[in-house]
């Protein structure tokens, strides 16, 4: 069974459309997190404030959160490769900004206060542009496989999602210690222009909204969706406050540097632990999939996520450090596959835009309020105190969801998103 589902996957992946997704996928993430690697660790060489490191978040939080209750909304009633694809071309114009501001021309002709401004308007542009990419590659996905194989290609949507994630934070640590900023900046401008010509190789897809009820009632529809459900409204309840007190990984430029004093490519391989620990995990789900409890699972793997956290809050050493932010990654990926099975099998293909922004709004947006939580948080209380904070708040937010929110806990199969225990 393990075996026929391995082959499935495989076959799945294999299918022309979809590969070049992922691909278009693959490199979109790897540049975006190589470009916020260099960029973050740029800003605090300059400020050596670990506030500013939240106010990257927040810089790029504001317009993804403000912007998503009507992104959906347009993505749903325009054309979903066409969509991806403008979002391509405004990242490629907002890194070669970023190239700009962070080359060394500009720290000579310019103070420290400019630069870190103009850098916090580049997120601030980032942020925009990511409201209308999360639900374009929502809306896209299921229209370029057949219905049945919808979980096998999450899974390696997924798995590309952290494949990027994983190998960008790494590169950008290697070639920061090895080229330099421009250098890296210039690899990211040139691999989001590959990007575009992956996607460009997808054809067209024909627009699934039929009728136009207006953008408040068109927005209304989705919260409603969302609001009504409640194994839905609790996953992303649950991931909301998970990722914003378990948002750590935002210091690790400060822990890096002044705890574990370990340069540019120890930064780099715990910028990269996280996402390596997801896409084990994925790999692992890959032959071995979710099939009962899925519930009582996913509230365990936050909470171990929690202790994790906790953990790398109090380590002075890199090799615990990595091994903590390892296993926080692998149990997080427990609530990304449930999460995105969740959503894309219970979505109706004419929702899928604005419940994928309401999405972005519980769970992406979480993890630059939790970067600016925890920047925040450091800036007062110290590094190592932030950290062990969140991981207990996250424990905290386990505990409570256990209580108050009861269909979750008794959710049994991840099919079908409803199926629970009596």
């Amino acid at each position: 069974m393990q075996t026929s589902s391995g082959r499935k996957t495989l076959q799945v992946l294999f299918q022309k459309e979809f590969s070049l997704f992922i691909a278009t996928r693959f490199i979109l993430i790897f540049s975006l997190f190589l470009q916020n690697t260099v960029v973050s660790y740029k800003l605090y060489t300059l400020t050596k404030n670990p506030l500013s490191l939240g106010l990257v978040g927040l810089f790029e939080v504001i317009p993804a959160f403000a912007c998503a209750f009507f992104a959906g909304y347009v993505v749903d009633r325009r054309e979903k490769r066409g969509m991806y694809l403008l979002c391509i071309f405004g990242y490629v114009l907002n890194a070669l900004l970023f190239l700009y501001i962070t080359s060394g021309h500009f720290s000579d002709r310019f103070s420290v206060s400019v630069v870190e401004y103009m850098i916090y308007a580049g997120m601030f542009i980032s942020g925009f542009i990511r409201a209308f990419l999360a639900p374009s590659s929502f809306s896209l996905l299921p229209l370029l496989v057949n219905k049945e194989d919808i979980s096998f290609a999450i899974t390696w949507s997924s798995t590309s999602w952290m494949l990027g994630s994983v190998l960008g934070p790494l590169v950008g640590g290697i070639l920061l210690a090895t080229y330099g900023i421009t250098t890296s900046m210039m690899l990211v401008v040139f691999l989001l222009c590959l990007s575009s010509f992956f996607i460009l190789a997808i054809r067209r897809k024909p627009i699934q909204y039929i009728k136009d009820i207006g953008i408040i009632k068109g927005l209304a529809q989705g919260f409603r969706f969302v609001f009504r459900n409640q194994i839905i409204l609790a996953v992303l309840s649950l991931d909301l406050f998970a990722v914003l007190f378990g948002g750590a990984e935002a210091l690790l430029p400060v822990v890096s540097t002044e705890i574990l004093k370990v340069g540019e490519v120890g930064y780099g391989w715990l910028r990269s632990a996280h996402g390596i620990g997801a896409l084990f995990l994925l790999l692992m789900l890959t032959y071995i999939p979710l099939k009962q409890h899925v519930g009582k699972k996913l509230l365990v793997c936050v909470a171990l996520f929690g202790i994790c956290i906790l953990l790398f809050g109090l380590s002075t050493s890199f090799y615990i450090s990595f091994l903590m932010l390892f296993f926080a990654g692998l149990f997080d990926g427990v609530s990304v596959v449930i999460r995105h099975s969740i959503l894309q099998i219970n979505t109706p293909d004419h929702l899928k835009g604005r419940v994928s922004s309401i999405n972005m709004m519980f769970i992406s947006s979480s993890n630059e309020l939790g970067a600016f939580e925890s920047g925040f948080t450091a800036r007062f209380l110290g590094t190592a105190p932030a950290i062990v904070l969140g991981g207990l708040m996250t424990l905290a937010v386990v505990v409570s969801t256990y209580f108050f929110a009861p269909k979750l806990k008794n959710l049994h199969r991840l099919e079908g998103g409803n199926s629970a225990e009596s």
